[in-house]
């Protein structure tokens, strides 16, 4: 499960009269821990933005999921709500749940929800969706090299499945 952080970056951008301003924008990293988000953020934005950068905010994103789309260009802000019922005391639980969903505009955003969560066991809704600021994501795509002395997990539990 990844755990997200959001950044807020400080810098001089370039508008599109030529002018610079100075500008706070927020990134999403995904890390292992506030040092970790803020070395990655770093090193993602260094080709990206000339000059100086400082990172002013980072805390932890409230996202259960990530749904990206290389034909959207914005980030969305979903809430969903799935709906449960406690058989012992007889009442409807709802659990509310946030997701960001990379899409064009708004009915994009719902349609690439609904298609994530479509064969969900439970029900849900989805209450409310508004475009994020979030600028950009950095997922976290390496993959840690396995030494030749050890076995990947996975390996292990397939293993004992074996030996049953």
């Amino acid at each position: 499960m990844s755990t997200w952080f959001e950044c807020k970056v400080k810098y001089m951008k370039m508008d599109q009269n030529g002018k610079e301003k100075m500008v706070s924008e927020p990134y999403l990293v995904d890390a292992v821990s506030f040092t970790e988000a803020e070395k990655r953020i770093h090193e993602m934005l260094k080709p990206y933005i000339s000059g100086e950068f400082t990172v002013t905010n980072i805390k932890i994103a409230n996202y259960s999921d990530l749904i990206p789309n290389e034909d959207g260009d914005k980030w969305f802000k979903v809430k969903v709500t799935y709906i449960g019922y406690d058989e012992e005391k007889k009442v409807e639980r709802r659990t509310n749940t946030y997701m960001l969903i990379q899409a064009n505009n708004l009915k994009e955003a719902y349609d690439n929800t609904e298609n994530a969560m479509h064969g969900m066991v439970s029900d849900f809704e989805i209450p409310a969706i508004q475009q994020s600021t979030i600028m950009d994501v950095f997922p976290y795509f390496e993959k840690a090299e396995i030494p030749e002395h050890l076995k990947p997990v996975e390996d292990l539990e397939f293993e004992k499945e074996e030996e049953l």
